[in-house]
């Protein structure tokens, strides 16, 4: 599987941006998803992620209530949707998928990775 993240930009504090994951593959509605983020000079962290069917999700708790993980498995493709964004959400996003279809947080437990997008939140 490959994965291809785009979406990242810069946004204003309290803006919004829509990450997407494009992955190749016909097997990818098999996998579970998440999405991870690496600010500057700090560890790489888990956002959120979503199992195979879309019907289970995790978020960490920083961006719980504002960010939102979903798929279109027709599209191979799962969104971020980051809402009422602040200027700590400013990262390099990463999404990421497991063999399993059972969603995880841990970094570990994911066998692909994309390339990463920035986003830039401004105060």
């Amino acid at each position: 599987v490959q994965l291809q993240a785009s979406g990242g930009g810069l946004a204003q504090a309290g803006g919004s941006l829509r990450l997407s994951c494009a992955a190749s593959g016909r097997t990818f509605s098999r996998y579970a998803v998440g999405w991870f983020r690496q600010a500057p000079g700090k560890e790489r962290e888990f956002v959120a992620a979503i199992s195979w069917s879309g019907v289970n999700t995790r978020y960490a708790d920083s961006v719980k209530g504002r960010l939102t993980i979903s798929r279109d498995n027709a599209k191979n493709t799962v969104y971020l949707q980051m809402n009422s964004l602040k200027p700590e959400d400013t990262a390099v996003y990463y999404c990421a998928a497991r063999n399993v279809g059972l969603i995880n947080s841990e970094e570990r437990a994911y066998d692909y990775w994309g390339q990463g997008t920035l986003v830039t939140v401004s105060s």
